[in-house]
Formats: C-alpha cells, sequence, structure tokens
C-alpha cells in the first residue's frame, strides 16, 4: 500500500456532527482509502497537516440500493470513514474558521 497522503487521505467530511467532535474532543473526520489501515491513516494526517495524532477510529460506510428513473436497483459504492483525534493544543489550521 502506499504511504503517499494524497492518495489516501480523499477529503475532510464537514457537517454539523463533526464540527462538535472538533470543538469537543478535537477530533477531525476524513474520507481515506478503503484499503488503508489505522496506522497508515495515522501517518498519512501526521505528514500531511504537521500534527501528533492520538488516536484514529475508523468504520466502513455501506452502499445504499438506489432507483435512477425506471431502472432497477443499483448500489452505491462503500467507503471508509476515519475519526482522528489530535494532542491536546494540536489544530488543523485550514479547517478552523
Amino acid at each position: 500500500m502506499s504511504h503517499d497522503s494524497r492518495q489516501l487521505i480523499y477529503s475532510h467530511i464537514a457537517t454539523e456532527r463533526t464540527t462538535d467532535l472538533r470543538a469537543k474532543n478535537n477530533e477531525y473526520v476524513f474520507r481515506v482509502d478503503k484499503k488503508a489501515n489505522k496506522h497508515v491513516i495515522k501517518k498519512a494526517v501526521e505528514n500531511a497537516f504537521k500534527v501528533k495524532v492520538v488516536d484514529v477510529r475508523t468504520l466502513v460506510v455501506p452502499g445504499k440500493t438506489r432507483r435512477v428513473g425506471r431502472h432497477p436497483e443499483g448500489r452505491t459504492l462503500s467507503w471508509k470513514k476515519a475519526f482522528v483525534r489530535l494532542k491536546e493544543g494540536e489544530v488543523i489550521s485550514i479547517f478552523e474558521g
């Protein structure tokens, strides 16, 4: 598996829930490569944003069944979400403000 952070971290997830997590627990939520494990995600975030990561939790969001017009059912893809907790006092400045 490649350890390039640009290939592992797809995007930051910004919702009301993730904003609350960032304010209360100093946690950031990312959409990551489905094959990446916790150790690789930790190194990628530390290298990309120059911060110290304390904890990483992951989960796979299952795909959903969808209908488009008169076509029968299809499925959306499943993807992986990573909750990354930073050391106290650390912030990722591009997501603040």
